[in-house]
């Protein structure tokens, strides 16, 4: 019962995968032992109180013989109230001292790594798209990234618009991207394969396709990979990233510079701002595009007028 109650609010919670009980790396397993510890604990208590009430309600039950036993009044059990004050500040105490360990050991590099200087990776998140750029590298890509296995990846987390959150759910929880600040985040595959990232942070009607993909390589391949972009792709020039500032989605694409030359979102808050008014591009708070969202009022009102003259039609007839 109790393991189709645990599946079931997995399912529920769109985690029919279990990719998240499914780590690809050390920063994901750490999260995944803390989940399960919790999730153990929980159901200890759970059986514990079930067993303790099975017990109260057949023992102390009604029965015939018993009908007229009135209980004696009693004030109180000093004994009892202290146990049941003392049990679940020993439980938390219990829970908190792995939860500390794990968020403070998550701030750092993963420890398997340390003989390699972990990857810079800035994440700019922009509605609806993800932009990478790689400033050691001099490159940048847009909606997927490589990494190498076995080395961590420090991501410089911020965004141009709306708050985002990145996630990966193999590789690590979510944290957020807002507009003006940075925040970090360690990551680490321990093998290669592509896995699915995504914004966990509804931002408006494109958030459904706010993802990418996280390609990881040997080292070996990871390097191909940066010396083939930097020799073919193509440099990103201010007018192109402009246009990535305006909402909407963009496919994959892959460039031999950064807008870091020209920009840094964590410093400046409202560059895409400026650029949309540039372009006469406004938005409302839920994502829409104000000139689209015009359109659809006109439309709606075109549709109304068109059904009113039909109407009238019918009735001169």
């Amino acid at each position: 019962m109790l393991l189709v109650m645990m599946t079931s609010v997995f399912i529920l919670g769109g985690c029919s995968e279990l990719v998240v009980l499914d780590p690809k790396g050390p920063v994901a397993a750490q999260q995944r032992d803390l989940i399960l510890l919790s999730i153990w604990a929980m159901l200890f208590i759970i059986i514990v109180v079930f067993v303790l009430f099975t017990i109260v309600v057949v023992k102390y039950r009604e029965r015939k013989e018993n009908k007229d036993y009135e209980p004696p009044e009693m004030e109180g059990s000093t004994k009892l109230e202290i146990i049941w004050t003392v049990i679940p500040i020993l439980i938390v105490i219990g829970l908190s001292i792995p939860t500390v360990q794990t968020i403070y050991s998550l701030e750092e590099a993963p420890k398997s790594s340390n003989d390699k200087e972990p990857l810079v990776i800035h994440a700019t998140s922009v509605n609806w798209k993800w932009v990478f750029s790689y400033p050691e590298e001099g490159i940048e890509t847009v909606n997927y990234l490589h990494i190498p296995e076995d080395r961590a990846v420090l991501f410089r987390l911020t965004s141009a618009d709306s708050m985002a959150a990145f996630w990966v759910p193999q590789l690590g929880g979510q944290k957020y991207n807002m507009a003006g600040m940075e925040t970090k985040l360690y990551l680490q595959a321990d093998e290669p394969g592509t896995y699915q990232g995504r914004n966990a942070n509804f931002t408006g009607e494109g958030f459904s396709n706010h993802r990418f993909d996280v390609i990881a390589q040997t080292e070996g391949e990871f390097e191909d990979w940066v010396e083939e972009t930097q020799g073919s792709a193509p440099k990103l020039t201010e007018e192109q990233y402009e246009k990535l500032m305006l909402p909407g989605e963009a496919k994959e694409m892959e460039f031999s510079s950064t807008h870091l030359e020209f920009v840094n979102h964590a410093e400046d808050a409202e560059y895409a701002i400026k650029v949309r008014e540039k372009y006469g591009v406004t938005s409302d708070p839920h994502g829409k595009k104000e000139d689209q969202k015009n359109e659809t009022e006109n439309d709606s009102d075109n549709h109304e007028n068109h059904e009113e003259a039909s109407h009238s039609e019918s009735h001169s007839h």
